[in-house]
């Protein structure tokens, strides 16, 4: 499924068919000018936004680099926006991934560590499984001295609907090798990304 997705494919004809179906479900007449376009582009926003089932996100960190003058201290991408949605109710979830290794003998190319966030996000997903992801890639391809995802997002199912918290905020991480063992790795990490209490 892509943006520019073929209206007389018989796929995209029956998903269009049930854009209408929930349309006529809350209420709405499918036949109003304003909603004749709207299947066709909810299948492409659908497309945009569940772009992550269309790649593996570790092919990102493949190519790495060595020359680097045997740097062995904190990489950290912080404030990385995340844009997903959760698997339970379809609704979005935004917020910050803040992504850090140690590099063991060799680099990756710092927006590679965006587009793995991005290639995990775009799919259904809770924060945790996604916090996860994130780790095991950088993890099991780079290997590390230690990896760190902090993620902090707030969950649109929980802000607009059911109990209505709008302020409320959820934070996961995972942290593994010399940011778990190590309390100064640790601590560094969290003075980087502004989060020390």
């Amino acid at each position: 499924m892509t943006g520019d997705f073929d209206l007389n494919d018989e796929k995209n004809i029956k998903a269009m068919g049930l854009v209408r179906g929930l349309l006529e479900y809350i209420g709405e007449d499918v036949q109003r000018e304003g909603l004749q376009e709207t299947p066709a582009r909810v299948l492409a926003a659908m497309a945009e936004h569940f772009s992550g089932y269309q790649e593996d996100p570790r092919e990102h960190l493949v190519k790495t680099f060595e020359e680097v003058e045997g740097y062995d201290e904190v990489v950290l991408v912080s404030d990385i926006d995340v844009h997903s949605h959760c698997e339970h109710h379809m609704v979005p979830f935004v917020g910050k991934a803040h992504v850090a290794y140690i590099p063991r003998d060799r680099v990756v190319g710092i927006s590679k560590l965006a587009r793995v966030v991005d290639g995990y996000a775009k799919r259904l997903q809770v924060q945790e499984k996604l916090t996860m992801q994130i780790a095991n890639a950088i993890e099991d391809v780079l290997a590390p001295k230690g990896v760190a995802v902090i993620i902090q997002c707030q969950h649109f199912c929980m802000c607009h609907r059911g109990i209505h918290k709008p302020n409320s905020w959820t934070t996961t991480s995972k942290l593994t090798g010399s940011f778990l063992k190590n309390p100064s790795s640790r601590l560094e990490l969290f003075q980087l990304i502004g989060m020390q209490k």
